[in-house]
């Protein structure tokens, strides 16, 4: 973890890693010996924490697209991970030094391969004439038009690219990986599209026999304690979904994300399939 803290609220005054700390050790065997001096450009997302193994401490990191060290013109270009191991407070703290496309100075030490880097103590702001070339590059909108879809921009927080449609007079998002092949997903799309009424009856009849049990039980179980109120029917369960993106894939894959219409009190309905099968997995989610 990193050192020694002020009063509460306050930033570690020296933000020294807690060489005692096992998970530290571990993550630390990975990466060179070496300190360095480094500015990096942030990716699209700030810091996120999992939970390193069955101990109380984070493994930290946030993905970098560039980085150089600070006495050297050389740029490193690509996808690379800064990682540390931190505790919920040092946690909050990386989240605010270090934001989605910025620019950020630290020590650190790097990986045999030069994909992935070890954070020694508190990112601060930090500036390059190169790497803000890089940052401003990496910020402009990637789009691309397709005639009876519109026009698609990249997400680069989730890594997809995304429009809004029609689908039977209500608007959706429609979505596809950037990773897949884009034709055969436009295909896709349009063979969805061209028979939109069809695929929603399917995909609604599916989701009902799957999962209206399951709401009933829900029902029961989270407080419908008014003894008039009547279970839900198939029909019932079909017309309270409702419609908000289609993911599609270039192999025919699809998913459909519903609003639960307080089926499962707030939670997302997916049906997943594909288009030669039709709908083949139903379930709640989130």
């Amino acid at each position: 973890m990193f050192g020694f803290f002020k009063k509460k609220g306050e930033a570690p005054e020296k933000p020294i890693q807690n060489m005692e700390s096992r998970q530290f050790k571990e993550l630390a065997a990975q990466f060179r010996p070496e300190e360095l001096t480094i500015l990096a450009v942030t990716g699209a997302n700030g810091f996120n924490g999992n939970r390193a193994g069955k101990d109380k401490g984070w493994w930290a990191s946030i993905g970098l697209t560039a980085w150089m060290e600070e006495d050297s013109p050389d740029i490193h270009r690509g996808e690379f991970v800064l990682s540390t191991i931190a505790d919920d407070r040092l946690l909050g703290f990386l989240r605010q030094r270090a934001r989605p496309d910025f620019i950020i100075k630290f020590r650190g030490r790097v990986s045999e391969d030069g994909r992935r880097l070890l954070l020694l103590d508190l990112p601060e702001p930090g500036f390059d004439p190169d790497l803000k070339a890089v940052l401003e590059e990496q910020k402009k909108p990637v789009t691309f038009w397709e005639k009876g879809l519109g026009t698609f921009t990249l997400n680069r927080q989730v890594d997809w690219f995304e429009t809004e449609v029609d689908w039977l007079g209500t608007g959706i998002s429609l979505v596809f990986d950037q990773e897949e092949d884009r034709a055969g997903c436009i295909q896709n799309a349009k063979t969805l599209l061209a028979a939109a009424a069809d695929w929603d009856r399917r995909v609604r009849e599916y989701a009902a026999d799957e999962l209206v049990s399951l709401a009933n039980d829900w029902s029961q179980e989270l407080g419908e304690e008014d003894e008039e109120t009547s279970e839900i029917t198939r029909e019932q369960f079909m017309e309270r979904m409702e419609l908000e993106s289609i993911e599609v894939r270039g192999d025919g894959g699809f998913h459909f994300w519903f609003g639960d219409g307080d089926l499962f009190y707030g939670h997302s309905i997916q049906v997943s399939g594909d288009l030669e099968k039709g709908p083949n997995e139903a379930a709640m989610e989130g």
